[in-house]
């Protein structure tokens, strides 16, 4: 007998007669949900706002054939404002505040849980929302019972793909840098102003010299905004940026996502004990 599918990937595409019917079926309980988190923020005089929300739709839309046709993956419509208060001394930047975007999150869980959804995928295009996303994550358990798994693109690359780039731009070129600007060529070239693109030093390399636990990256965390490590708004070698290394990055990002829903459905259930 053949597993019963849903006609769309696309939550918002579905009807609620599909969802009562994933909820008899028992689809819906197999069923892991993705909420696609991101920013739209300043990223330096040569890249646009939209680079978090591009970059995360594009790994994406490159993973979405790469799943088998009968995993049973949702996908909610993405939302794009996040926790972005690092950026707003550069006009143009829009944020929410963590108190707001938690609350956001939440209650878009919790009507994931009641669809009789049982796992959730918060899938993250932004450093700065990772914080919030480890709260909501726990509040959903505890609330819900939902298995919660927290995940950025950019931890979803291989180490071959990331040796394509400098152990220092990927510790330091951490935004508009050579790897953003780089998928940016790949993903939405006429966005990108390689004219204004430059290498732009960040104060934390300094740190990183001068003191062996504040600057090792591991001990002790600043929090920070943008201009504390270059008043460009940027940093890393984005001049050294190129769109086959962008594609590069863009579809090993979507080789590991594909392989990390994969084991999300599997997960046994029992994983969560119940509440």
């Amino acid at each position: 007998m053949a597993r019963m599918r849903y006609p769309s990937r696309f939550w918002a595409d579905l009807s609620a007669r599909d969802f009562a019917q994933a909820q008899a079926s028992g689809l819906a309980a197999q069923t892991v949900a993705v909420l696609p988190v991101a920013a739209v923020e300043q990223h330096g005089p040569h890249l646009p706002l939209s680079v978090d929300a591009t970059l995360l739709a594009g790994v994406i839309d490159a993973a979405l054939p790469l799943l088998p046709a009968d995993l049973p993956v949702l996908l909610l419509p993405a939302q794009n404002v996040g926790l972005s208060t690092e950026h707003l001394s550069y006009p143009g930047t829009l944020t929410l505040s963590p108190a707001t975007l938690i609350a956001l999150w939440t209650e878009l869980g919790a009507c994931i849980a009641r669809a009789g959804v049982k796992k959730l995928l918060l899938l993250n295009g932004h450093g700065g929302n990772v914080a919030a996303m480890d709260i909501v994550a726990r509040e959903l358990r505890q609330r819900h019972g939902l298995l919660v798994y927290g995940s950025s693109w950019f931890n979803l690359v291989d180490e071959a793909n990331n040796a394509r780039f400098a152990a220092q731009e990927h510790r330091f070129g951490i935004h508009g840098g050579e790897i953003e600007t780089s998928m940016m060529l790949h993903l939405a070239p006429a966005t990108v102003r390689m004219e204004h693109a430059q290498h732009f030093p960040s104060t934390s390399q300094d740190r990183a010299a001068r003191y062996g636990l504040l600057g090792n990256g591991k001990s002790a965390k600043m929090g920070w905004a943008i201009e504390d490590y270059n008043p460009a708004g940027a940093v890393g070698n984005a001049a050294a940026a190129t769109a086959t290394q962008g594609q590069a990055m863009v579809q090993a990002a979507a080789r590991g996502l594909a392989q990390l829903l994969g084991e999300l459905h599997a997960l046994p259930p029992e994983t969560v004990a119940k509440i």
